[in-house]
């Protein structure tokens, strides 16, 4: 009978020591326009070739210029680590 009044007390301890989850209040906000990368993109052939051409316009670094400009930030990267 006093295990199982010592295995009660102790369960009671612990779950008076457990450390509750800080509450959060979340604004309501609209999601209509908002991206969520958990639901996939379904579009048709030529709305992903619009897409893609998009993404054409913007700023292009050749492959070369960004390995150097990679190896550079590297260089300078580990140089203030060691440091």
């Amino acid at each position: 009978m006093t295990d199982k009044k010592h295995s009660n007390s102790k369960k009671e301890s612990l779950e008076n020591s457990r450390v509750s989850e800080p509450e959060i209040t979340y604004e309501a906000s609209s999601t209509v326009d908002k991206w969520n990368p958990n639901k996939p993109f379904h579009g048709t052939q030529e709305e992903w070739w619009e897409h893609f051409r998009e993404i054409e316009k913007g700023e292009f670094t050749p492959l070369e210029s960004a390995n150097q400009e990679f190896d550079e930030w590297k260089k300078e990267y580990l140089r203030s680590k060691l440091s």
